[in-house]
């Protein structure tokens, strides 16, 4: 199972760290990745972790805001989001993945598993 958190009320230009718990997904062998769904949108792709060589993807809306990072000794997945944007409001949500391919990494068909959500809210 994975276990989101972290999420709440900031104004525009605050910080906030998402953090997604696993009991057993989060190590090399599984791509982590976050989406957010913001109100009347689809669920779209955030941010993701490579499996294998744990590099980082993010959609270029968040680029130079967000960091993704994972603590293979804690079984935890960050999402570190900075210079929130009212935009940003959403429910955001960890996924993760042991077999897709690097083409699907920004595919919510993509993840098997998913987390609850959490949900962000920035006010302007």
């Amino acid at each position: 199972q994975l276990q989101a958190s972290g999420g709440g009320l900031v104004q525009a230009g605050d910080s906030l760290r998402l953090s997604c718990v696993s009991s057993d997904r989060t190590g090399s062998s599984y791509t982590m990745g976050w989406f957010r769904q913001g109100p009347g949108k689809e669920r779209e792709f955030v941010a993701a972790v490579w499996r294998s060589t744990s590099t980082t993807y993010y959609a270029d809306s968040v680029k130079g805001r967000f960091t993704i990072s994972r603590d293979k000794a804690k079984n935890t997945v960050y999402l570190q989001m900075n210079n929130l944007k009212p935009e940003d409001t959403a429910v955001y949500y960890c996924a993760a993945d042991r077999t897709l391919i690097l083409s699907s990494l920004r595919n919510v068909a993509a993840y098997d598993y998913w987390g609850q959500g959490t949900l962000v809210t920035v006010s302007s």
